[in-house]
């Protein structure tokens, strides 16, 4: 029978609740019961993966990890080798994705398998902490793609009317970006409240609306506008490789790591975050139609196309521009446009935009959806309201939840600092991370006989590698000074808060509950028996 707790709270039995852990068997039970539609495959995932990794940091970081910014080193053509000590330490944690992925299919990803072996305080913090990487996420990435389709839309400056190729920048960007621009041009014209500037980024809001649109009408369709997303853009970088490549001048290669290994480490770490997005595949298990073989498949498929992409792009763009030398700032922003304006060829730069709008798209589709996946795994385990579970009866998708992460999107896009936000997103992605290398070698100790269809090889050295490069990477962006980092501990601690005062008392409630349940149906059965 279930344990009785006179009331929520915590002086009874506290530590015992908050290292409660919730067995694998119960996921599993849990998820049979769930109304989401099994509609993925292992080309759906493998779409869906390279759609959430190649995206901005392929048409922007690439830029400035290859030729430094200032602040930090550039690879210069050893841009090659940073790309593939980040690729092998992502396949560290996502060996470890896998074998969890397989072993429990069900929603919300690290969440989920941090309850499964850490217990319920330290799951609830990793899903805290998930929603920086994906939710928080999701909104920087919606105000970048802001960004690119006003930058296409000036291309259009004789054609279209100046309202649309050029509209007053509180249309189009966030109250800190123009407060900004405010100090540095008083001349510009914004509307205020009180001193302080209206910004409504009406393309970031559009665009978040029509993925939440998509998302809540099922993912079968959400994966298939993915595909076409994922097509273009591979489309668009591989016209880039083959049309640069005859403007390649190999002398460009020499010096082949102008600033040695620490140029090289530190570009490994700027392009770290161009693979981030392969561990969304795991929050969408319920929905695989065969997890256990689709989804280890899925994970370490996007790396790989990923990772030969990347090497690609690298090899021609350092072999078009001398990287060890000062650069224009425009191949910093943009710089696969800028070398095929460089080489007179404007109609390439002006499909290779497109091709970032696209790649933008498809990492929306797949932030959004985790985001939503964990939340919906959350609410199942009482951290949050149940109504959050509620399946929409035509599209089989938890539509309220959807709607709930596109409105606080749309909230985040007015008020929040997207440069600060997007390094916060870094933060969350290490800690998850770390914490599903951990939990693969805790589960192998305390459940060492539950199947696993995958299991992760040269265990224990290969979760202890993700560890230890994931972790070094995290202590090595604390070491820079930056709000962000100070932020972050900020961040946990309000979810710690949350937990304490909200989540903590909510499962104990519902244990009572059970607790009842269990008392009156005993007593029922007894009244029969007599």
């Amino acid at each position: 029978m279930a344990e009785k707790f006179n009331r929520a709270t915590f002086t009874r039995n506290f530590l015992k609740n908050i290292t409660r852990i919730k067995n694998p068997d119960e996921m599993l039970e849990d998820a049979k019961d769930s109304s989401l539609e099994k509609t993925l495959g292992v080309w759906d995932l493998i779409i869906l993966g390279v759609g959430a990794i190649i995206g901005s940091g392929i048409f922007a970081v690439v830029g400035i990890a290859a030729a430094g910014d200032g602040s930090a080193l550039g690879a210069g053509p050893g841009l090659v080798v940073s790309m593939i000590i980040a690729a092998i330490a992502c396949v560290f944690s996502a060996l470890c994705y896998s074998e969890f992925a397989t072993m429990i299919p069900v929603a919300g990803g690290a969440y989920t398998y941090t309850f499964a072996t850490l217990g319920e305080f330290a799951a609830w913090m990793v899903g805290w902490v998930l929603m920086l990487e994906y939710a928080i996420g999701f909104i920087a990435v919606a105000c970048a793609w802001s960004n690119h389709l006003m930058q296409f839309l000036q291309g259009f400056s004789n054609v279209l009317p100046a309202w649309i190729t050029n509209p007053p920048v509180w249309m189009t960007n966030d109250v800190f970006t123009v407060s900004k621009m405010v100090a540095e041009d008083p001349t510009l014209s914004v509307p205020t409240i009180f001193g302080v500037p209206i910004c409504i980024n009406i393309p970031a809001i559009f665009i978040v609306i029509l993925i939440t649109a998509i998302l809540v009408k099922g993912t079968k369709d959400s994966a298939k506008m993915a595909g076409i997303m994922v097509f273009i853009k591979l489309a668009v970088i591989a016209l880039f490789v083959i049309a640069g490549a005859f403007f390649v001048r190999p002398e460009n290669w020499t010096p082949f790591a102008p600033n040695g290994a620490a140029g090289i480490f530190a570009g490994a770490f700027l392009i770290f975050f161009a693979y981030i997005g392969f561990d969304a595949l795991a929050t969408a298990a319920e929905e695989c139609k065969n997890p256990q073989k689709d989804l280890p498949i899925g994970i370490i498929g996007s790396l790989v196309v990923t990772t030969i992409v990347y090497v690609l792009v690298a090899l021609v763009l350092t072999g078009m521009v001398d990287t060890s030398s000062p650069v224009n700032a425009d191949f910093l922003k943009a710089p696969m446009a800028y070398c095929m304006m460089l080489a007179k060829q404007n109609w390439a730069a002006g499909l290779i935009s497109i091709g970032s709008l696209a790649g933008l798209t498809s990492v929306l589709l797949v932030l959004e959806m985790a985001a939503t996946r964990i939340l919906y795994a959350m609410s199942r385990d009482h951290f949050i309201s149940k109504r959050f579970q509620k399946i929409h009866p035509k599209f089989k998708t938890p539509a309220l939840l959807t709607w709930t992460v596109g409105g606080l999107a749309v909230l985040g896009i007015l008020t929040l600092n997207l440069s600060v936000a997007a390094e916060l997103c870094n933060y969350g992605t290490f800690t998850s991370f770390i914490v599903v290398c951990v939990a693969v070698l805790i589960l192998r100790h305390t459940d060492p006989d539950r199947p696993r269809p995958f299991k992760v090889p040269l265990s224990p050295w290969l979760p202890i590698l993700g560890i230890l490069c994931c972790g070094g990477l995290m202590v090595y962006k604390s070491m820079e000074s930056s709000s962000s980092a100070l932020l972050f501990p900020v961040w946990l601690g309000i979810g710690m808060l949350i937990y304490l005062l909200y989540g903590f008392i909510r499962n104990r409630d519902n244990e009572n509950k059970v607790h009842r349940e269990l008392v009156r149906g005993f007593l029922k059965e007894e009244n029969e028996n007599e």
